[in-house]
């Protein structure tokens, strides 16, 4: 691989390796200024090189134009940078996420005293092109962000799904904090509507890819409208998921509903269909001695994941069975304890999804004991199945059974 010198208007200097049309605005100007001058501004090198590889990124995957796989165009996008230059990259970005530099950058963007200092020391002109720069590579990360924060959404949905199934006591015995209590489609809502209302209006969002959509809100009528939509799309890719890591199981997801729609016995039968679902798909994966294993391997500390029969015989309880499913057979790797996570046996998200799976079992025997056909137990079975769909989503994607494209960031069809 060999190095690209970078054209700029008071001559030639090195800079990252990146393609024209994925060149950072204020990386290209920057560099058109003396060193010692950088320096008075506290603009590094190591600055420049972050803002270069942020603005490329969010550049390579907001192209339109280019159809292939964003993991294509992102390889593209550095295809030419040397080992040198990928090392001095990595220490940019260390070197910047140190101390409180990130906090100091904002907080030196934001003070009147610093933007007049610039100024005087740049000139008005030089002062425009820094600051038109600046806009020009912030619409590019405003744009990436915003549809990143739409792609998350249905995740958002199906992790929703999943934690409502659940008694605020079972969320407790998992974290001490009220994290989960928080609706992370409200949260990731509200992220969207800043973006819209304080970033995007004040950006040159023309020079961008930015469309139409893009640039609108996205729930004018509210999150319950939005979420129904998205409900859709995660029981799509739940199927999806269950056909690949278990195609006869597809017929289960699609019998209950058939049954619900059909049959006068439907609660009964699809609740019958679900539960079968959840253990086949667990044990055909992962037979008991195997899950065994693995938690002797992993987190033997952890309580309440094995038992014995009443013949003396140890066993996996479901929620060792599903631990063991949603981490795909994999180690649980060590962490650093934080105020959501105490660093010990398995991680939160992981914690919460097995416990959403065991729930839902749960919730299904009890409505195939007490089948009445009422409408309470329909709204139930459905809440029920969509915790279980939005659970198996992000699960059969966590344990690596299936590799998807990123969601898409225009709605699902109504």
């Amino acid at each position: 691989m060999s190095s690209v010198r970078t054209e700029v208007r008071r001559g030639v200097v090195d800079g990252p390796v990146v393609s024209a049309e994925y060149q950072s605005s204020f990386a290209v100007y920057t560099r058109t200024l003396d060193s010692a001058l950088l320096a008075t501004l506290r603009i590094s090198e190591s600055t420049v090189l972050v803002m270069e590889v942020i603005v490329s990124l969010c550049k390579a995957l907001t192209n339109d134009s280019d159809s292939r796989p964003w993991q294509d165009r992102v390889e593209d996008c550095f295809s030419d940078v040397t080992e040198d230059r990928i090392h001095e990259i990595f220490s940019a970005f260390i070197e910047e996420a140190q101390g409180d530099k990130p906090l100091r950058w904002m907080e030196d963007f934001k003070s009147q005293n610093y933007k007049d200092f610039v100024e005087r020391l740049l000139g008005a002109a030089s002062y425009r092109l820094l600051v038109q720069a600046i806009k020009e590579d912030g619409a590019v990360v405003a744009l990436a962000l915003r549809r990143g924060v739409r792609a998350l959404t249905p995740f958002a949905v199906a992790w929703s799904d999943a934690v409502n199934l659940m008694s605020k006591d079972q969320l407790k015995a998992v974290t001490k904090t009220d994290l989960l209590s928080m609706s992370a489609v409200q949260m990731l809502l509200s992220f969207d509507d800043f973006l819209g209302e304080k970033v995007l209006e004040s950006l040159p969002m023309d020079i961008t890819a930015a469309t139409a959509t893009d640039l609108s809100n996205w729930a004018p009528d509210g999150v319950g409208p939005l979420v129904t939509k998205f409900r859709t799309f995660v029981t799509e890719a739940s199927t999806k998921r269950v056909e690949r890591a278990n195609s006869a199981l597809v017929r289960k997801i699609r019998g209950a509903r058939d049954a619900l729609r059909y049959s006068d016995d439907g609660i009964s039968q699809a609740a019958n269909s679900l539960i079968e679902l959840i253990d086949r798909i667990m044990r055909e994966k992962f037979p008991p001695k195997t899950v065994l294993a693995w938690i002797d391997a992993n987190i033997s500390e952890e309580t309440g994941l094995t038992f014995h029969d009443k013949d003396g015989i140890r066993k996996p309880t479901k929620r060792g069975e599903a631990l063991c499913f949603l981490y795909g057979g994999d180690t649980v790797m060590p962490r650093e304890a934080t105020q959501y996570d105490d660093g010990e046996g398995a991680d939160l998200i992981h914690e919460v999804l097995a416990l959403a799976l065991v729930t839902a079992r749960n919730k299904l025997q009890d409505l195939k004991h007490s089948d009445q056909g009422t409408p309470q137990e329909r709204e139930q079975l459905m809440t029920v199945l969509s915790a279980l769909e939005g659970a198996l989503m992000l699960g059969l994607t966590l344990g690596a059974y299936t590799e998807e494209p990123l969601p898409p960031t225009e709605l699902p069809a109504a």
